[in-house]
């Protein structure tokens, strides 16, 4: 099933409030972009789906999940 940027973009803003999964901002060094050196959990996510279309978003989504699951 194909998702589209927006469904993409709900679900993962969905896993950055979800309390069992570790979602953190990623440091960028290119500061006229990223004034505070921090790139979204989103926005990082949704531009690796787009350097990357032949990766099925959906299982992408269901491995990141698994990843990100905090630990006790």
């Amino acid at each position: 099933m194909f998702m589209t940027e927006e469904e993409v973009t709900t679900t993962l803003e969905k896993m950055e409030t979800n309390p069992f999964l570790v979602t953190k901002s990623v440091y960028k060094g290119n500061v006229e972009q990223w004034p505070e050196h921090k790139m979204s959990f989103v926005d990082y996510h949704l531009a690796y789906l787009k350097v990357h279309p032949a990766l099925d978003p959906q299982q992408y989504l269901a491995n990141l999940r698994l990843m990100l699951r905090a630990k006790p």
